[in-house]
């Protein structure tokens, strides 16, 4: 039988996908010419959002920002080092479309680790990041702090597709 925590749990990841795919159906519906059904997507991904948040945090798994942080980086550690791996190789043996985005993502996790982890080794001597500029590269998920790179060190793409993020 399940209990509460295990329903949060379940409920945390559905709303969680459910926010990711709804983002994912809003980009194609404006591309298509659809703005108010994108915008209805987006909208609707929102709510899904702020439902698994209200999971996460009756699950009680915000923290600190020390904890959090390595929370992050645990979690990403076990996505480049543990999950994705395997997940690279049946991609390939398979050759599936989805060995690029594996991959990437293998390399990505361990650039967010490692991000992560100057972070928290700043929260422990009580200063916040001396960065204030992030750059995401919208094709693989890689990070770079202070400027975009010329060329992203993971799939390629060039300096002009980054994205600051705020």
């Amino acid at each position: 039988m399940a209990t509460t925590k295990d329903n949060l749990k379940e409920a945390f990841a559905g709303e969680s996908q459910a926010n990711q795919k709804y983002r994912a159906f809003a980009k194609k519906a404006e591309k298509e010419g659809f703005a108010n059904i994108a915008k209805l997507f987006r909208t609707t991904a929102e709510a899904e959002r702020i439902h698994a948040e209200g999971h996460l945090k009756a699950l009680d798994m915000i923290a600190t920002t020390a904890e959090n942080l390595q929370a992050a980086i645990d979690g990403e550690t076990y996505e480049y080092k543990e999950m994705y791996p395997p997940m690279v190789e049946l991609a390939v043996a398979d050759g599936h479309k989805a060995k690029t985005m594996f991959k990437f993502a293998v390399d990505a996790e361990a650039v967010h680790a490692n991000i992560y982890t100057k972070a928290l080794e700043a929260v422990k001597k009580g200063v916040d990041l001396d960065v204030s500029e992030f750059y995401l590269c919208p094709v693989c998920g890689y990070i770079e702090l202070g400027a975009a790179p010329e060329k992203c060190p993971v799939c390629g793409a060039k300096k002009t597709v980054f994205e600051q993020v705020a």
